[in-house]
């Protein structure tokens, strides 16, 4: 199976070319590793994936979304060690996504006040962001290549850094978001330079001590967002500038298009029955049904447009959407797409990758119903349809 060979990103040489991309865990506590969640990844690592990606990781107080959400702090340290020590006891590398949430990070969780490209009104966090100016420009620059540092100081072999979903550094490229008139606004190579800037500290921080890459949308998915010829040019613009060793390729919007790249169920009643905030959950009911737009589950559904930035790119590209089956992940590998990023599929089949070896299973047994999102902000990340199997008699 061509996805069973070794690839290599960069400084890195992994085992294969299967990544268990980044999803967001809700297993953390007070910004802080826990148990629950390295057990979580280690399945991913027996289950012999080659990189396994610790998410959201921010980067900066005011960059969470949630409560307990990782940060990136002296007294992470310790239990970030703890957690690579673990991947590269069963053989597999250790990824981070560092990211910074931006004007749609919640103020009740940071105790800070909201920050973005533009003064924007969120319905998550009640309230307007305040413009970054240049203090806060610089501050966030220095937050993201100080938790690059820590990271890679604690052990961590890529870097993921977050230029998707609509987070703070996809906001500036995003027209929708960024209305700045200034160097950072206006035209995408304005909107693209501060992205730019952020990865470009990072490289400096950590040179080639790990493995940097962005998860960069392809587009937002939305008209007034960025489309899919500037995501090509903003990702032939950090090819040049040397500042990555490869992309992950994603889309959507987390306030326009949230399930854009979760295509499948909608699983709505659960979504609103578990938000704790009433004012939010008022707010769900009321907007759910236009924000929230099924997007039926397609095999590959990224492959596309992903085809667009293997013609435009020399570096190594990870491969994500909807990617379950053998037939998919070997024909993927064979087009020249050097890793698949795969994240419901794993965590309803953490063993897949073996038991695909075994002739066991063609593909992951994912249904697609979305309710792994609902567990998240209830108890934790977990497939609902998987049962723990029988150990042998």
């Amino acid at each position: 199976m061509s996805f069973t060979r070794p690839g290599r990103l960069g400084p890195l040489e992994l085992r294969n070319r299967v990544v268990k991309c980044g999803t967001n865990e809700g297993m953390s506590r007070d910004g802080l590793m826990t148990d629950r969640l390295l057990a979580w990844h280690r399945e991913f690592a027996v289950g012999g994936v080659a990189m396994t990606t610790l998410s959201y990781c921010a980067v900066a107080p005011e960059g969470r979304t949630f409560r307990h959400q990782l940060l990136m702090r002296d007294e992470a340290l310790p239990g970030l060690r703890r957690f690579t020590d673990a991947m590269h006891a069963e053989g597999t590398a250790a990824a981070i996504q560092l990211a910074h949430a931006g004007w749609f990070a919640n103020p009740h969780a940071s105790r800070a006040k909201n920050i973005g490209p533009s003064r924007t009104f969120s319905a998550y966090a009640q309230g307007f962001s305040q413009a970054m100016d240049e203090n806060d420009l610089d501050r966030v620059e220095r937050a993201f290549a100080d938790a690059a540092r820590m990271a890679v100081d604690t052990g961590f072999d890529g870097l993921e850094i977050h230029l998707g979903h609509g987070y703070l550094l996809s906001q500036f490229l995003c027209p929708w978001n960024n209305r700045r008139k200034d160097q950072y606004g206006g035209s995408l190579e304005n909107r693209a330079r501060y992205p730019r800037r952020v990865l470009r500290a990072v490289r400096e921080a950590v040179g080639d001590r790990a493995a940097i890459w962005p998860k960069l949308n392809m587009d937002d998915g939305f008209g007034g967002g960025m489309t899919l010829d500037e995501g090509i040019q903003v990702a032939r613009w950090l090819e040049a500038d040397g500042s990555v060793d490869g992309f992950q390729l994603t889309g959507g919007h987390t306030t326009k298009t949230p399930m854009y790249l979760m295509r499948g169920d909608v699983p709505m009643g659960e979504m609103i029955a578990n938000e704790k905030n009433w004012v939010r959950r008022l707010g769900m009911r009321l907007l759910a049904p236009s924000i929230l737009k099924p997007y039926p589950f397609e095999e590959a559904w990224f492959l596309p447009k992903a085809r667009r930035f293997r013609e435009a790119l020399r570096l190594p590209i990870m491969l994500l959407g909807g990617i379950n089956d053998r037939t998919t992940m070997a024909g993927a590998i064979e087009e020249g797409f050097e890793f698949l990023a795969m994240g419901r599929a794993l965590i309803r089949d953490p063993d897949l990758l073996q038991r695909m070896q075994r002739g066991e299973l063609e593909g992951s047994r994912c249904s697609h119903c979305n309710k792994c999102v609902v567990e998240m902000e209830r108890s934790g990340t977990r497939c609902v349809e998987r049962v723990p199997e029988a150990a042998p008699a």
